[in-house]
């Protein structure tokens, strides 16, 4: 007979096929006391109450582990398993790679459950927030500009790195408005000696200037599609941009960069709304000259598996 309705929430469910002894269903108990809060429930004597069980959960990296850490805390929640496999497939493949030493700073700006979550560093320092607040994220696709006034300071100076040897990437979730900066370094409107990574046109072309005041065009762009875009720079005479999965070279003259921090979604000019972008924005890596496809697969990957563990 139905007497009334639960006045709670269910987080998650465990389904076992078997009996339980009770070193495993207090095991259980432990988990998922520990990863929804609850610890102030378990019985005084329960032998999980100071402490989480351990045995069945899986070893994470060090890196990934910390971020997870830092993330958590700053959630004051715990996250998913799924999003917490995602992250530590993502740090363990970049590794696996040879990717992971040259980004220097990284944020992945969606999985976290809060604002202050996202803003946590992968890498590096974390960036200084202006002017977004919790309703410009969103956990699945990242952060949105308004192509005004919103930004965020990656604290990484734009002559940081190699002057021959750096890259600049984000991955897009959703659309933004046309001749807008994703990432860049500027001095009022000069552009010479400065990571940028912008789209530009109607139908936009991406458009890479990492070391000159030359905007280079290369790969076509839809606005409103997901996709990585990055630029990566090995040597005095060549870049490589990447976008829609696809590599494009060109010859791009190698100049002595400005010393001003990098900008995430717009450029260090902070007063001029052209700079900005409305784009949502969901990861960002800075540093030494990488592989652009490989670091392209491994935030695709991560961008998908965070969707999917997201209810």
């Amino acid at each position: 007979v139905q007497t009334g309705w639960a006045n709670a929430y269910i987080s998650e469910v465990i389904v076992c096929n078997t009996d339980l002894s009770t070193e495993d269903r207090q095991k259980l108990e432990g988990y998922l006391a520990w990863k929804w809060g609850l610890t102030a429930n378990l019985p005084a004597d329960h032998p999980y109450k100071s402490a989480p069980p351990t045995t069945s959960a899986p070893a994470l990296d060090p890196d990934a582990a910390a971020y997870i850490s830092a993330v958590e805390t700053a959630d004051g929640q715990a996250l998913e398993a799924g999003v917490v496999t995602a992250i530590n497939n993502f740090v363990v493949g970049c590794k696996a790679d040879g990717i992971w030493d040259a980004i220097k700073s990284s944020a992945i700006l969606a999985g976290a459950r809060t604002l202050s979550g996202a803003l946590q560093p992968l890498v590096g320092t974390a960036p200084t927030n202006f002017n977004f607040v919790s309703g410009d994220y969103d956990r699945k696709t990242g952060l949105k500009g308004n192509g005004s006034t919103k930004y965020l300071n990656s604290n990484r100076n734009n002559n940081a790195d190699p002057q021959d040897d750096r890259h600049v990437a984000c991955y897009r979730s959703r659309a933004q408005n046309s001749n807008q900066a994703y990432i860049a370094a500027r001095t009022g409107g000069n552009v010479i000696g400065a990571n940028y990574l912008w789209t530009t046109g109607a139908a936009p072309q991406f458009t890479c200037v990492p070391n000159t005041d030359t905007h280079t065009s290369n790969g076509s762009d839809t606005i409103g599609v997901a996709t990585f875009h990055g630029v990566s720079r090995a040597n005095s005479t060549t870049t490589t941009g990447r976008i829609s999965g696809v590599n494009y070279s060109f010859s791009s003259t190698s100049a002595t960069p400005i010393s001003n921090n990098l900008r995430i979604f717009c450029g260090a000019n902070d007063s001029i709304p052209e700079f900005f972008t409305n784009a949502r924005l969901s990861f960002y890596s800075i540093g030494e000259a990488l592989d652009l496809a490989a670091l392209d697969t491994r935030v695709s990957a991560l961008m998908t598996a965070i969707d999917g563990a997201i209810a």
